[in-house]
């Protein structure tokens, strides 16, 4: 009853809130009249709509569609031709890859392999499921990456628990799920966080299995030592499904908002690639992931740190347990099917081809097109080699023709919700541009050409790692490529090297379980609390911060001229010139 009257009143603050922010904002329309005061209006609208989600995000996404026209920035025809572009194409051919790699089971292969090769030592064994996790998020989705981890992360603690409390000796975990109690007051919240923040973020592209995560119950109390061992482990697989994400291109929607918004805004800068970008972010990932494992360690392992280097030895019963049901499950899945060689290759090519077509220091395989010079790009290999699954049979000629995969099971797993609300960030940036307020705002924005240049990165990196713990990561940056790309003209500063650290700071939502679905998983367990992640999550993005500010101040400067102004980028006269 309790939690019918909460919603309730949400509900009536949310109806308050869609009549009461339009009214508070009419003025700019109303008074000053502008189209830069009218497009300023859609903005402010659909940022307070965006991060109090008071209507749906998607929603919130076609207000453009509607206002725009109304107010004479652009008419309805121009606005719709930004609701879809080259990005959609890309994560339409990313999903099919992804669906394959979850129908087939290939992400358990790759993960359980992984994990038998760092032995079972807990600190080590967090390294494994950490990497394991980071390296499926650069391929999928953040969310997917977490829940196909953790039913096999749990049945390994649930394992050690066992061996180390001496009870259900000999009882195996072959379902990957845990013990069956009682459902307390306090899983109910728990569950409901988290499905609110999964349905916040990506409601439809979550597998089945998510269900199954969220409905779990808490873990019957342990000991201390216990307890902290599945804090470590729980809190690793979330954080390092982020930082993983941001290796790639398609590894997160913040990385594709950012490249789609620089091939619409700055048509002539053909520097972002999927080669360059993972030149810049692999090596952040790889350092954020080494010291977000060793302050997981140092914060909840504790005493156990200095068995790091101790990987002999003599195994205890807890790690001879880890160590059998990863060996069983591994075994269990048999040798590689033929629908797993193939989608292995299809994965290997897709990644071969996004590397080589445009290298930069060589000449790629795009140049065999001379006369199409910039109309093949990332997209295009990703649709032709997704059209594969749906065409290649799953089975041989003597069963029933099946693809490897079904539009059905596509369907499922394609986060409309995130191409309809990046659509909207694409129109409401043309917007922007058309009425003339990106241009206000880079006049305003001008007296911030005085500060350094790293300073005025790290305030924005701040504020963005600020506002995406309480906000969609997609939401986040698609409010603040319109502010920061002026902000980046009127400083006369290459607009990538402020737009590049505030994108990959975008991902960087560790504090709160709802802050973004991965840390709603995890959390839903029921090994963790909000504390916990709080202090945990704080340290990391400090750690994710730094690595971001490193990257782009040392070798970010050559790999993309961030220490030139580049030609593709307007000049805009009288305004303060700051050299990185």
């Amino acid at each position: 009853m309790l939690r019918s009257w909460r919603r309730g009143l949400w509900n009536y603050r949310s109806i308050v809130l869609i009549i009461l922010s339009p009214l508070l904002l009419l003025p700019l329309p109303l008074v000053i009249g502008t189209k830069e005061a009218e497009c300023a209006f859609v903005l402010l609208l659909m940022a307070v709509y965006w991060v109090t989600e008071a209507i749906p995000l998607s929603m919130t996404a076609m207000l453009p569609a509607i206002l725009f026209p109304m107010f004479g920035i652009m008419n309805s025809s121009s606005v719709a031709k930004e609701y879809f572009k080259d990005f959609h194409f890309l994560l339409m051919g990313v999903i099919c890859l992804a669906t394959s790699i979850e129908k087939w089971g290939l992400h358990q292969r790759m993960a359980l392999r992984l994990v038998t090769v760092v032995g079972v030592n807990p600190a080590w064994l967090m390294l494994g499921f950490m990497s394991s996790c980071a390296f499926l998020s650069m391929w999928v989705h953040n969310t997917s990456a977490v829940t196909m981890m953790m039913p096999i992360v749990d049945a390994v603690l649930q394992q050690i628990l066992k061996a180390n409390d001496g009870g259900c000796a000999g009882e195996d975990n072959p379902d990957l799920q845990l013990d069956d109690v009682s459902i307390s007051p306090g899983t109910r919240s728990i569950q409901s966080t988290a499905s609110t923040a999964v349905k916040r973020n990506f409601p439809k592209n979550i597998p089945h299995s998510l269900d199954a995560a969220v409905s779990l119950p808490t873990a019957p109390s342990r000991r201390r030592r216990d307890l902290m061992m599945c804090k470590a482990m729980c809190i690793g697989i979330a954080y390092s499904s982020n930082i993983g994400g941001i290796a790639t291109l398609p590894g997160t929607s913040p990385n594709l908002i950012f490249s789609e918004y620089i091939n619409q805004i700055y048509p002539n800068c053909n520097c972002i690639n999927f080669g360059n970008w993972l030149l810049l972010c692999l090596p952040i990932s790889v350092i954020m992931l080494l010291l977000t494992w060793m302050w997981l360690c140092w914060l909840f392992i504790g005493s156990d740190f200095k068995f790091l280097w101790k990987r002999g030895g003599e195994q205890s019963e807890e790690k001879k347990a880890a160590r059998k049901v990863i060996e069983n499950e591994y075994r269990s899945l048999g040798a590689m099917s033929s629908q797993e060689i193939f989608t292995g290759v299809v994965f290997f090519v897709m990644v071969l081809l996004w590397l080589t077509r445009s290298p930069g220091f060589i000449p790629g395989w795009a140049s065999l097109f001379p006369h199409h010079s910039g109309y093949i790009t990332d997209a295009t290999v990703a649709l032709l080699l997704g059209l594969l699954f749906f065409i290649v049979p799953a089975y041989g000629p003597s069963r029933k023709y099946e693809a490897m995969i079904s539009w059905k099971e596509f369907q499922a797993s394609m986060p409309w919700k995130v191409a309809l609300l990046v659509g909207g960030g694409f129109a409401l940036a043309e917007g922007t541009k058309e009425s003339g307020l990106s241009l206000w705002v880079a006049e305003l924005l001008t007296p911030l050409g005085d500060l350094p240049v790293l300073a005025t990165i790290t305030v924005a990196c701040i504020i963005v790692t600020t506002l995406t713990e309480v906000a969609s990561n997609a939401a986040t940056i698609t409010i603040f490529l319109p502010i920061l790309s002026p902000l980046a003209e009127a400083i006369h500063v290459n607009p990538l090297y402020v737009l590049i650290p505030a994108t990959l700071c975008t991902s960087f939502s560790f504090l709160l379980p709802v802050s973004n679905p991965p840390n709603a998983v995890v959390f839903a367990y029921g090994h963790i609390s909000v504390i916990d992640m709080v202090k945990a999550g704080l340290g990391v993005n400090v750690i994710g911060v730094l690595a971001v500010l490193l990257a782009v101040a040392t070798w970010g400067v050559p790999l993309f001229a961030l220490d030139k102004y580049p030609d593709w980028a307007p000049v805009l006269p009288n305004f303060n010139s700051t050299a990185p």
